[in-house]
């Protein structure tokens, strides 16, 4: 009499919720531009959404705690003259993020701890190289300040985000557009996906493609007769990748093995709603208490629904087998030392206390020679805290700025109280 063996796994019975209404951002025009980027930036202190905006480009960003219905009057990230495609946060620094548009250039910003009163509309550097839209972009894992962009000029651009340069242009490469861009753990290599029907292995350092047309797929499995695109989230701790069809109401998830057959069905959450797009919070930003494994920000038309994936465990103690240490925000390389050829492991952080956000640290650009940039053209000025230090003025000069000041402030002062005067006795005659 033969007896069915189940696979033994610790994730096999993963389940994902949503989270209360209360708990979710109402009243959100997600943007409805026809690109298949996932529109929607996680980090441990953010949620970023790309925005219906008029005149432009915009995407908004709220602390994950601002919950609830979104003022209808809130500040938005608006610097592009076209809409924004794409939206990577820096996983060096939870207050950097970068944007794509249609306009042909990638922004970086410095998003403040507090809410801001007025849309942010400068920039610490605007990166200009690609001659047609830029869909994609990402950050690298490990070196500090280097993005990655890829265009409808069929181009991937390598940028020092701290100095504002380009590092490479690998072109030649792509006969079609691409479609998505991913690195590998160390960012030693990328991994491509064109509309040519290739997935090439690149190394950027070396421009060249080290592999590509692969014959035979390790595992092959079907999932529906949907033609939505899939967004593939993988959690390299668990092993598991998340496919979520945009279009679809579900959430598909399978573990992958070392061993045959490689790919292993785990379950499928499903809702009544379709996602028009979807967020992945990086590992250090769950909620280790709670058994926490995944946690995704689903886009609606006018909400973001977080939705919580968890492993159910009896006991309230720290789980190790479920979190090892996983990658924090500290890089382990620097830019120059990347582009010359070195490469770092992640540096990896604890989750047995909780991760605990950094404070906002500054992000720094600072041109090697501005004398020797182009100088720039029409509206799309490259802005960057080396302006300021173009031309710093002498203390002298500021004492007497204040001074000047101080001297307007008093006679306003002056001037109300006069005003005030004449105000109540005009009052008084009139009793």
């Amino acid at each position: 009499m033969s007896r069915r063996v189940v696979r033994q796994s610790k994730f096999r019975h993963v389940f994902g919720q949503p989270v209360k209404a209360d708990q979710m951002y109402e009243d959100i025009r997600v943007s409805k531009v026809t690109w298949d980027s996932s529109f929607c930036a996680v980090n441990p202190k953010f949620v970023a959404i790309i925005v219906e905006s008029g005149g432009g480009g915009a995407f908004m960003v709220l602390p994950l705690a601002k919950t609830g219905r979104v003022d209808k009057n809130y500040p938005l990230v608006t610097g592009h003259t076209a809409p924004v495609l794409d939206i990577d946060w820096c996983p060096h620094n939870d207050n950097v993020i970068a944007s794509a548009s249609e306009d042909t250039t990638v922004m970086v910003w410095q998003i403040p701890d507090y809410v801001p009163m007025r849309n942010l509309t400068e920039p610490i550097v605007t990166l200009e190289g690609h001659s047609k839209r830029v869909g994609i972009i990402t950050w690298h894992p490990t070196a500090r300040n280097v993005l990655l962009s890829a265009g409808g000029d069929n181009l991937l651009i390598l940028w020092n985000v701290g100095t504002g340069e380009m590092l490479l242009t690998l072109d030649d490469m792509h006969g079609d557009l691409i479609y998505n861009v991913c690195w590998n753990r160390t960012g030693s290599l990328l991994v491509t996906t064109c509309k040519d029907k290739h997935v090439r292995v690149i190394d950027p350092r070396k421009q060249q493609v080290v592999a590509e047309n692969f014959e035979e797929p390790v595992a092959l499995q079907e999932m529906d007769t949907s033609n939505g695109v899939l967004l593939p989230f993988y959690d390299p701790d668990s092993s598991i990748v998340y496919l979520c069809g945009k279009g679809d109401s579900s959430i598909r998830y399978f573990e992958i093995t070392a061993e045959a057959p490689y790919v292993h069905y785990l379950s499928t959450y499903s809702s009544k709603e379709p996602q028009r797009g979807m967020g992945f919070m990086p590992k250090r930003g769950l909620d280790v208490s709670k058994c926490e494994i995944a946690r995704f920000f689903k886009l609606h038309e006018r909400k973001c629904e977080p939705i919580v994936m968890t492993v159910p465990r009896k006991s309230d103690l720290f789980q190790d087998d479920l979190y090892p240490d996983t990658p924090g925000p500290e890089p382990a390389l620097e830019a120059a030392e990347w582009l010359a050829g070195k490469d770092a492991e992640p540096i990896l952080v604890s989750l047995r206390d909780g991760y605990v956000p950094l404070k906002n640290r500054e992000l720094k650009v600072t041109r090697k020679n501005i004398l020797d940039n182009k100088p720039p053209v029409g509206p799309r000025r490259s802005h960057s805290t080396c302006d300021a230090n173009f031309s710093r003025p002498s203390l002298e000069d500021l004492l007497e700025e204040i001074r000047s000041l101080r001297q307007t402030v008093q006679a306003q002062e002056k001037r109300i109280s006069d005003l005030e005067n004449k105000l109540c006795k005009f009052t008084n005659g009139t009793a």
